[in-house]
């Protein structure tokens, strides 16, 4: 059978007093009569086309003997037939309806009459149009309640005058449309069996079975709105915090600890602190927050009770302040207590370590950008006074081509001869030799190398183009001597200049190649203008870098 889910709606189902279904409001002034009876059943809700059996309860309250009993309809002075064979007729004690139609619905009344008296009975009919494409009718669902126990049981309304029929199917149980299987589920009867009740039984379930008369087949179907309700559990309240810990807080802080309790309704949660009850009272130090109601997973109530310490007092450490829980089944006990809060050792080793390292590395970042600036600066304010002699007379020994010609020969021979005096000497008060202007006339140029680079502190190689640096002295034994003593012997620092750009080095002297691929290159990129002649531009920054210290500058201009 396809079953589509059901549509939420009000649920009815339980007897009203002077409340008839919608589409027998016209009956409201005899549902009115139906307070004067003696008893009122509850009503009866049966989908349109469907039979319907009501029994008269008053027969049970009737000592054996002559009575007559007999069914009517409110308002309607003719009794109910007994013929069989009518749609609606009287079978001893019961009316049936079969099938019962939306015009039955109503209020019917049995009367019973003995020789001394006469009693009467009423009950409503409600006959609903089930809905197209839905399998159940919330709307018009019979409300019944079970409890969390090991087993309840779920009844089929008004089908208990079928089960002394031969002629009626087993009947088959529904929740939420989904037929009902499995080991928590068993059938007796047209009674449905839960086992293990949890409150994820709750729903809406529908029993439907077929029921023959006179040779006609009809179906059955009976709708429920099951409410599952908590039973109360046979133990003492549980409490699940505190759990007797302790807390740190601070002198002066504000502290709230919630006390929160599972059981069953009417138990009492309440706080102490040293024995003495404390009081819901706002204007107190000390004072509990009102209960705080809410409901488990498994459905059982919660209460949350609050302990609020607006202001922590050294008096308030190291005593406990108990959470006290009770109902018929016992009472049970839990506290919290207040210490003194410890400097987290380990967050303050872990945060300064951070910080170490974020200092570290920022420390880093910035000397690596502004490097040069923080040598060039420490040398001229601090080196100045604490620099020591080494005995050298020259900061530098300067090495070029100088047989080549050419517009790129004049440019080295300028800045050689005018730019690096100017800037080195003159403006940062270094001592250079040059061959060709330091050297007296007639002085072998291999004595002169030899002597002069034992008393310099750096070599430096000034390069011109690449067709005139490739043949740069690589035959003349000032080079040969020149690289000896900066690579071999003396271990001098090189300090190597290209004046134009130099892209492929394969033609150059091996020499030259090790020296570029060990200290690198500083390039020209200068126009021989006084800008480009000022010692604070970056290119002689970078050759002051390389450059030794000197005691101090020859002028006051302040520069680094």
């Amino acid at each position: 059978m396809g079953r589509a889910p059901a549509a939420a709606g009000a649920r009815s189902g339980r007897w009203q007093r002077g409340l008839p279904p919608p589409r027998a409001r016209a009956g409201s002034r005899a549902a009115e009569k139906c307070e004067a009876y003696d008893v009122m059943l509850r009503q009866s809700l049966v989908p349109d086309g469907q039979p319907l059996a009501i029994r008269c309860s008053l027969e049970k309250s009737l000592k054996s003997g002559d009575y007559n009993l007999t069914w009517y309809k409110v308002g309607n002075q003719t009794a109910v037939p007994r013929d069989k064979h009518s749609r609606i007729h009287q079978q001893k004690n019961l009316i049936w309806f079969l099938p019962a139609i939306l015009e039955d619905s109503g209020d019917y009344e049995c009367v019973i009459r003995s020789s001394t008296s006469s009693r009467k009975m009423c009950t409503k009919v409600t006959v609903f149009e089930r809905i197209d494409g839905l399998c159940l009718n919330e709307k018009f669902a019979v409300e019944e309640v079970i409890f969390t126990v090991s087993s309840a049981k779920v009844v089929c309304p008004h089908l208990d005058y079928f089960r002394d029929e031969k002629n009626i199917q087993p009947v088959r149980w529904y929740k939420d449309c989904q037929l009902l299987e499995g080991k928590r589920f068993a059938f007796l009867d047209s009674d449905l069996i839960i086992l293990n009740v949890t409150v994820h039984d709750q729903g809406n379930y529908s029993c439907e079975t077929t029921y023959g008369y006179n040779g006609k087949q009809y179906n059955i179907s009976r709708d429920i709105s099951l409410t599952v309700e908590v039973s109360p559990p046979k133990k003492p309240p549980e409490i699940s915090y505190p759990r007797n810990n302790s807390i740190e807080v601070q002198l002066g802080s504000q502290v709230t600890v919630d006390c929160n309790t599972t059981g069953a309704d009417g138990y009492e949660v309440f706080w102490t602190g040293n024995g003495v009850y404390i009081d819901v009272f706002h204007m107190s130090r000390i004072f509990a927050s009102p209960y705080e109601e809410e409901t488990s997973y498994d459905g059982r109530p919660m209460n949350s009770v609050k302990l609020i310490i607006s202001e922590v007092n050294s008096e308030d450490y190291e005593h406990p302040f108990v959470c006290q829980a009770s109902n018929a089944f016992g009472q049970v006990a839990s506290y919290i207590m207040l210490k003194h809060r410890v400097p987290n050792i380990q967050r303050w080793l872990t945060g300064g370590l951070v910080s170490l390292l974020i200092l570290t590395f920022t420390t880093l970042i910035i000397y690596n950008i502004f490097k040069i600036e923080l040598v060039l600066w420490y040398r001229n304010s601090v080196c100045a006074f604490t620099s020591k002699e080494d005995g050298k007379i020259y900061d530098a020994y300067v090495l070029y081509t100088q047989s080549s010609g050419g517009r790129s020969f004049y440019r080295l021979e300028t800045f050689v001869r005018r730019i690096l005096p100017d800037v080195l000497e003159q403006q940062c008060g270094y001592n250079l030799f040059i061959l060709g202007r330091d050297d007296l006339p007639g002085e072998a140029v291999v004595s002169v190398a030899d002597e002069t680079l034992k008393q310099s502190r750096r070599l430096m190689i000034i390069l011109g183009s690449e067709t005139s640096s490739c043949c740069l002295l690589e035959d003349t034994a000032e080079q040969q001597l020149a690289m000896y003593n900066a690579l071999i012997r003396d271990g001098i620092q090189v300090i190597l200049i290209e004046m134009d750009e130099i892209q492929d080095y394969t033609s150059m002297p091996e020499s030259i190649r090790y020296v570029k691929q060990k200290h690198g290159a500083i390039q020209w990129k200068g126009d021989f203008s006084e800008k480009s002649c000022s010692a604070n531009t970056k290119f002689w920054k970078n050759v002051r870098y390389q450059m030794p210290s000197r005691k101090k500058p020859p002028f006051t201009r302040d520069f680094f």
